[in-house]
């Protein structure tokens, strides 16, 4: 079965989106990009002492892979960002660690 629908480009205009075909072009290297995330968990669940809070996060991250729902990626980015609207005073460090780690930093 063909299935074409019209999507929308970052520039706003307008394509036709082939399913199929995007996930006949972009399965390899998915697939390498999932296999990665396996050996990783992989890893962590042969490591020893606690894991800190990136690991619950990252985990969190993936539960809301399985939704179903076509706002995968956005649900991905804000179950890893800060929800806090008040700035800090001052980071606690010099870079970003990739997740929130659940309660305000001071």
């Amino acid at each position: 079965m063909f299935f074409k629908a019209v999507a929308r480009s970052a520039t706003g205009l307008n394509f036709p989106y082939d399913p199929p075909a995007h996930s006949r072009s972009l399965f390899h290297g998915r697939r390498s990009k999932l296999i990665d995330i396996a050996a990783f968990l992989d890893r962590v669940d042969r490591g020893e002492g606690e894991p800190d809070f990136r690991l619950a996060a990252f985990r969190k991250a993936l539960e809301e892979l399985q939704r179903g729902e076509p706002v995968r990626a956005k649900s991905v980015l804000l179950s890893l960002s800060d929800p806090t609207t008040e700035p800090i005073a001052k980071a606690p460090g010099k870079g970003a660690v990739g997740a929130w780690p659940g309660q305000e930093v001071h």
